[in-house]
């Protein structure tokens, strides 16, 4: 580990901030992904397009965020193994890695094309645009594989305390995605089918873009690709500590499946308004989703140092710093959701389905400052368990639950049903903060609530 990435001396808030800079530029670039298809498709394509590609999008950032939360168990044992001194074992860990989720790209990329259908259906997709739907789940799902790897790999990288080369390697791959969208949504029009071949070309590009960085980049550790393994300890560790993120990231994305579905029963207009709203979403969460990441390599590396007080230490200045940025989405979400919308779509209606959703988002992003720095320090401790716990709470006591309330009540109202996320991330936070104190008395911590409290 180099001294620029040894996060267990010296300051903390710089070296943090540093380190989520990267991570959270590598999310906005991410986001285009689906982004820039729903852009470009609502500019060049019909409203049936943009319904297929904001619910068949929507399909496959649930299979993503899955596979980012099981690779989280990388990132936390990595972390804690570099944290206390054993580089070695890092390379055996990378190894497992490796073997584990190749099994599961091949698995995963044969049962989403096969269930294209029933997944579209699952989601009340609008009759006009279902079997678009199903092609663009269809077309992702044969390039699941570079989806899971491209994943792992930033998970890799995070672990050693690097996030700048996952953010070179999704540049290029934002920007072939940004061509080939054009290429062929506007200049072919392809519509549903070209902006799902785009996006998983870019990954493809950003996959061995991001191999050949390995090959050259001098690790802490040997490792070649022989060094693929299925180490039985080392897979259970990874996934005891992925797996419950993941479980908890299916879960809370069927929760906002299922929220979806129900805004596809409402008709043809909400279902595009939401869509497009969950898009500008992905960007209004991308600050606190920065820090929760960073916080995970952080907060690792220290406990596998055995300093839970900088731990502690940086989960206040995560905090504080994701709050300062969340107020600026805020701002932009609750009070000009239609100017964000406009960049998605002309139309009027859609236009102020959108911004009405919006509103609640831009409350929520307030409160996930707060909720999602916590799911990031507890990751990094490995209390992975507790956050699929308070996220399954959030989820199926809290969202759904409300949302479908919401539903039912004259008139409908987007903004109402958006209310459901931060009435159950208030839930959450408050399942966190008796978590704090759990950690505290477990780590032998007497003034560690304090010094997060200030």
């Amino acid at each position: 580990m180099s001294q620029e990435s040894d996060f267990t001396k010296g300051p903390i808030t710089g070296p943090l901030l540093k380190f989520a800079l990267p991570v959270l530029l590598a999310l906005i670039l991410q986001a285009l992904y689906g982004t820039v298809d729903l852009l470009i498709v609502g500019r060049f394509a019909e409203s049936c397009d943009v319904s297929a590609v904001a619910t068949g999008s929507q399909i496959m950032m649930t299979v993503t965020h899955i596979i980012c939360a099981l690779s989280v168990g990388t990132t936390i044992y990595l972390g804690q193994t570099l944290g206390a001194g054993d580089p070695q074992k890092g390379g055996r860990i990378v190894g497992a890695s490796l073997g584990l989720f190749l099994l599961l790209s091949a698995v995963i990329t044969v049962l989403v094309p096969l269930f294209d259908q029933e997944l579209a259906s699952l989601m009340n997709a609008p009759a006009e645009a279902f079997d678009l739907t199903a092609d663009y789940i269809f077309i992702c799902g044969l390039g699941s594989g570079v989806i899971i790897f491209y994943n792992l790999i930033g998970s890799i990288f995070r672990g050693l305390g690097d996030s700048k080369t996952p953010l070179i390697t999704v540049v290029i791959a934002c920007v072939c995605n940004i061509i080939g969208d054009l290429l062929l949504v506007a200049v072919f029009s392809l519509g549903t089918r070209g902006a799902a071949w785009a996006t998983v070309g870019a990954q493809a590009v950003s996959v061995w873009l991001s191999v050949c960085i390995i090959k050259r980049q001098k690790l802490p550790f040997e490792f070649s690709w022989q060094g693929l393994n299925f180490e039985r300890a080392i897979v259970i560790r990874l996934l005891s500590l992925g797996v419950p993120v993941a479980l908890q990231s299916f879960l809370v994305g069927l929760s906002f499946l299922i929220i979806l579905a129900i805004v596809n029963n409402l008709g043809l207009i909400p279902s595009a308004g939401v869509g497009v709203a969950e898009k500008i979403c992905e960007f209004v969460m991308l600050f606190p989703s920065a820090f929760a990441q960073s916080m995970s390599a952080f907060v690792a590396h220290n406990i596998g140092a055995g300093r839970y007080d900088r731990a502690c230490l940086a989960l206040r200045s995560a905090i504080s710093a994701a709050l300062c940025l969340s107020l600026i989405m805020f701002v932009m979400g609750f009070w000009h959701g239609d100017l964000l919308a406009r960049l998605f779509t002309p139309e009027a209606l859609v236009i102020s389905a959108a911004a009405d959703y919006l509103k609640a988002y831009a409350i929520d992003c307030l409160l996930t400052s707060f909720l999602f720095c916590f799911i990031g320090f507890f990751n990094g401790l490995g209390y992975t368990k507790f956050v699929m716990i308070q996220g399954i709470i959030g989820a199926f006591a809290v969202r759904v639950p409300v949302s479908y309330y919401m539903s039912l009540r004259e008139p409908v109202s987007l903004f109402q049903i958006g209310l459901a996320t931060p009435c159950s991330t208030i839930v959450q936070i408050v399942l966190c903060f008796a978590c704090l104190v759990y950690a505290n008395r477990h780590f032998g911590q007497a003034d560690a609530v304090r010094s997060v409290a200030g």
